[in-house]
């Protein structure tokens, strides 16, 4: 009896994104979008994610089946693929939207080989979000059609935004605000191309200092919104943290949502772990030293007295780092030694580079990104820093915990919300985890690796915090109830 009330069936759900593991990431929301499915799937969702079916993607699925189609989609034909990944991908439930004038081209799914945004984006994502919209209007022809359309960040915004131009009331529709910095922006003559309503664009519309933002249209039409952290759901009200869309969410506040991100617990576990080469748990947490001596030989660094200290990142001015630079010869200089893997401003990576080159033994860079060396990064570094100005929800915290890695972080959004002070009070009652210092601040983030650093001579307590962090609640079983009873809410 209780299994069957646990399996209760509720409601469909399609989830609009650009970019979902297994099939493709290019940072944490990806993750984030594959690890919902099966979190919901236990409180009784089913879930299908539509995706653009960039190159190869199609390949990947399990006997695809047209389910969907057009014949002209924002100036070519499309249609829909349905299919499920291999049980070793999680056998999620995916739509691919495949347009090949659209996203069968080099490059990245964003962005051209030189680097730059495709200048045909806003197409790329309205035609994603306009079959979005069809599907939950009108359903797929193997009969399948949701009650919920969840959107994901600027991609996406539209979807909720052409089902509502569109008159349909009976498919409830939310967006999910990853990160508000991205917005989606398009120009003013586009209203046409993007097939738009021109009464729309007004400011109580899709207006945005004079141009498109297809965040914004989303926001002002969807039935509920969530943010990825219950912090920056109150900092988004803020003109500090909103950039410039404060007004609409304080307009939306009575529909808005802060709901923590989780992590896939299977993936993220250092007890079966395939990347690294000691695999451990709470209870033999001393096999930890061992990737940290496989981790610096990997990197070709020195021993130190003081703790290993890695940042898994993109290298930008929002993710704090230039404020690493400057307090780096003080982290140096209490016999500590720094890991960076990421990419992102050329500027910033020059930086590190530089860095590494004029500190050899105690500063490596590896200007990229490698999941499995990342892997390895949290299970041997002491450290994991995330000084971000601002951090939605953040996962490498999450991540870092998983790990007995403690991080340093900075006391904003999703960070706050995670990592728990280790102050006096903290650590005397057993509940510390790492060390949070004030965003934007060199001179508080170099007090902060002078603190973790003291926690780190007393290894005694330092084993305690990382069995501490260890032992966190990091799953998505909290949040996938909390999306449950919005879910069940909309469509009441």
């Amino acid at each position: 009896m209780a299994n069957s009330v646990t399996v209760k069936k509720r409601g469909a759900v399609l989830s609009v994104a650009s970019e979902c593991t297994p099939l493709v990431k290019t940072g944490g929301l990806a993750d984030v979008v594959g690890a919902l499915p099966g979190g919901l799937a236990k409180e009784g969702w089913l879930l299908r994610t539509i995706l653009p079916a960039y190159p190869g993607l199609v390949d990947r699925l399990k006997s695809p089946k047209v389910v969907w189609s057009a014949k002209n989609l924002f100036g070519g034909p499309a249609q829909v693929f349905a299919g499920k990944t291999a049980k070793s991908d999680g056998a999620l439930d995916f739509l691919l939207l495949q347009a090949t004038h659209l996203y069968d081209r080099a490059g990245s799914i964003y962005m051209n080989p030189q680097g730059k945004d495709w200048p045909d984006n806003p197409q790329r994502f309205a035609a994603l979000s306009w079959v979005a919209a069809e599907i939950s209007k009108k359903g797929l022809s193997d009969g399948w059609r949701p009650n919920v359309l969840h959107a994901h960040d600027w991609q996406a915004g539209l979807a909720p935004a052409y089902l509502a131009y569109g008159g349909s009331r009976d498919v409830a529709s939310l967006v999910t605000i990853h990160n508000i910095a991205f917005q989606g922006v398009a120009p003013a003559s586009m209203l046409r191309t993007l097939k738009l309503p021109r009464k729309q664009f007004v400011q109580d519309g899709f207006e945005y200092w004079g141009k498109i933002s297809t965040l914004k249209a989303g926001l002002m039409t969807a039935d509920a919104i969530t943010t990825v952290s219950p912090t920056y759901a109150q900092e988004l009200l803020e003109p500090e943290f909103g950039m410039g869309l404060e007004g609409v969410i304080e307009y939306k506040r009575d529909r808005l949502h802060g709901i923590l991100n989780g992590v896939d617990l299977k993936a993220w576990n250092p007890r079966t772990d395939a990347s690294i080469e000691h695999t451990y748990s709470p209870r033999n947490i001393s096999a930890k030293v061992k990737n940290t001596k496989a981790l610096e030989k990997e990197f070709g660094l020195n021993k130190g007295a003081g703790p290993l200290f890695a940042i898994i990142s993109r290298l930008t001015h929002q993710k704090g780092l230039d404020l690493v630079l400057e307090t780096l010869p003080a982290l140096l200089a209490r016999g500590g030694r720094l890991i960076v893997l990421g990419s992102g401003d050329v500027e910033m990576e020059k930086a590190f580079v530089k860095a590494a080159k004029e500190y050899p033994g105690q500063v490596a860079v590896n200007i990229g990104y490698d999941e499995a060396q990342s892997h390895r990064i949290y299970a041997g570094a002491d450290v994991m820093m995330v000084p971000s100005r601002f951090e939605p929800c953040g996962l490498t915290q999450l991540y870092a915990l998983r790990y007995g890695t403690l991080p340093l972080v900075s006391r904003t959004g999703g960070l706050a919300d995670t990592v728990i002070d280790a102050n006096d009070a903290a650590v005397k009652a057993g509940v510390a985890t790492g060390v949070q210092v004030a965003p934007s601040r060199s001179d508080s983030l170099e007090q902060g690796i002078r603190r973790i650093c003291d926690l780190f001579e007393n290894q005694a307590l330092w084993g305690q915090l990382q069995k501490r962090a260890m032992a966190q609640p990091l799953g998505w079983e909290q949040s996938a109830k909390s999306y449950s009873a919005l879910y069940q809410s909309l469509i009441n």
